[in-house]
């Protein structure tokens, strides 16, 4: 019993030395024995036997010597990453579509796709009307997309999907989800382990988004962030000391339930009353309150046209009054306006509590851009506390399916691609 322990230790320095190697060759397009041995501290014997077990997985390559024309002596081999290896899947699904992307190893998307989802019958958007059912789009547009990519399911090691409302990750389940009640419980996940055969992560798409947001949107290396979903819902993932803040019940960040009315507008029934699933503050500050704001400015001005145009656009209208407001229209510009002064009371609250470097703004009115800022930080103007730098996503939605892709790779790393490893034939090791 007393060789366990060195045992132990053993395996250990082992993993931790091919999780090295493995950092170095995922940085780089290729590299020498030497070259790995440098760029982890390493020996060269401790950098062969790890690379030797990346081999047996199938996770790397040894290329052809390339010996230089002035070049005398042996020629290194190098060594290359195998990321087309296996693939990850991520996924966003809300009652408007699908979006998916299959990525490799490195986390480069190999294939793509977005496919709306069809109001159904009764119109509350849960795909559970006259039969059109969420699951199955999502299901049948996976297959398609790895069919299209030519990829086995027997590759694809991990998947990770975002939905919107109160998600528990650990069970992998929602628990509440108004716009889309079809999808409650594990329905997505069983659906999706079954076709994959595959562990697949459920999550908040906010909580996603901001994990895409700090891999591949505009800035990457903010200790404190905060990226808000500004739309009919009003949410945000929140990032503090580098790490991603769920709260006690995973439910940090839901902005749309902050309640700031003041006694004056609590007479008013759409905003003490707000749609079902809906917060006082998402009454207040998000998209329909921004059309109700651009309808009382257009009966004051007498712009019957444009009323009827917002009232023929349905669910549209939000696009319509900010390319109007965009345009030059004044009484767009005014409710945009009013709406960005609501809005500001919020982040202001984030502001004092959480004291963010960054806040990312998303969702369907952060397409407003960059007049929207501006009249939001003129907002923030008057208020003590310092107001943290404003960015508009350079993402979009696809910033949900970037956090599942990232969601995905680092589960993959953390177990040492086991999964990988229980799939995969040896194959010969390497000699050098």
């Amino acid at each position: 019993m007393a060789d366990v322990p060195v045992a132990v230790d053993l395996r250990f320095m082992r993993e931790v030395n091919t999780a090295a190697v493995l950092e170095q060759l995922r940085e780089h397009e290729r590299m020498s024995v030497s070259q790995l041995a440098t760029g982890t501290g390493l020996s060269r014997q401790a950098v062969t036997r790890s690379l030797s077990g990346l081999q047996q997985l199938g996770l790397v390559d040894f290329l052809a010597p390339q010996r230089s024309v002035r070049g005398s002596g042996r020629p290194a081999q190098t060594v290359r990453f195998r990321a087309e290896a296996g693939y990850v899947l991520g996924a966003l699904i809300t009652p408007q579509q699908i979006r998916l992307a299959l990525a490799d190893l490195l986390g480069n998307v190999v294939s793509s796709t977005v496919t709306p989802l069809v109001a159904d019958g009764d119109g509350d958007g849960d795909g559970d009307g006259d039969g059109h059912d969420a699951v199955s789009s999502l299901v049948e547009q996976a297959a398609a997309l790895l069919d299209r990519a030519r990829v086995a399911t027997t590759d694809v090691h991990s998947a990770a999907v975002g939905a919107p409302g109160i998600v528990d990750p650990s069970q992998g389940v929602i628990r509440l989800v108004p716009s889309m009640s079809a999808l409650r419980g594990d329905v997505l996940v069983r659906a999706l382990e079954e076709h994959l055969d595959c562990p697949v992560y459920l999550d908040n798409d906010l909580k996603l988004a901001t994990q895409g947001e700090r891999w591949h949107g505009v800035r990457r290396d903010d200790e404190s962030l905060v990226v808000i979903h500004w739309g009919e819902r009003i949410g945000a993932g929140i990032v503090l000391n580098g790490s991603l803040y769920r709260g006690a019940t995973n439910d940090a960040g839901d902005l749309g339930f902050l309640d700031l009315l003041v006694d004056a507008e609590l007479t008013d029934p759409e905003l003490t009353d707000p749609a079902p699933g809906l917060g006082r503050f998402e009454g207040w500050a998000g998209a329909g309150a921004l059309i109700r704001l651009t309808r009382k400015e257009l009966e004051t001005a007498g712009d019957h046209e444009r009323l009827r145009q917002i009232v023929n656009a349905g669910e549209h209208a939000v696009a319509v009054v900010l390319d109007a407001a965009l345009q030059g229209d004044p009484s767009c510009d005014a409710a945009l306006r009013q709406l960005a002064a609501r809005f500001s009371v919020g982040l202001a609250a984030i502001r004092a509590i959480l004291d963010p470097h960054l806040v990312v703004l998303s969702g369907p009115l952060s397409r407003a851009g960059t007049p929207l800022l501006e009249t939001i930080r003129q907002c923030l103007a008057d208020y003590p506390l310092g107001s943290p730098e404003l960015q508009i996503s350079t993402l979009g939605e696809d910033a949900v399916v970037h956090g599942a892709v990232r969601h995905c790779l680092d589960e993959l790393e953390s177990t040492r691609y086991e999964r990988i490893e229980d799939r995969n034939r040896p194959v010969a090791a390497y000699r050098p």
